[in-house]
């Protein structure tokens, strides 16, 4: 099984988005509880930008899911 960084990432990014759309919260609502301008999360949410597990971890603190919920399928 091949791993492409490219679809793994646009994956988690939209994940990111939809999960943030299920809690009702605006980008600038989120950026917020990550602590970060929110300029990063939209392209966060976009996938232009590279995703650390630090980063990761604090978007799933923020919208109060597990790690799994963000990055597995």
């Amino acid at each position: 099984m091949t791993v492409v960084y490219e679809e793994e990432i646009a994956r988690i990014c939209s994940r990111v988005r939809e999960l943030r759309k299920e809690k009702r919260l605006t980008v600038q609502e989120l950026a917020y509880r990550c602590d970060m301008e929110r300029s990063n999360l939209s392209r966060i949410e976009a996938g232009r930008t590279n995703l650390t597990i630090k980063t990761i971890c604090t978007i799933c603190n923020a919208l109060e899911v597990g790690f799994r919920d963000l990055v597995c399928p």
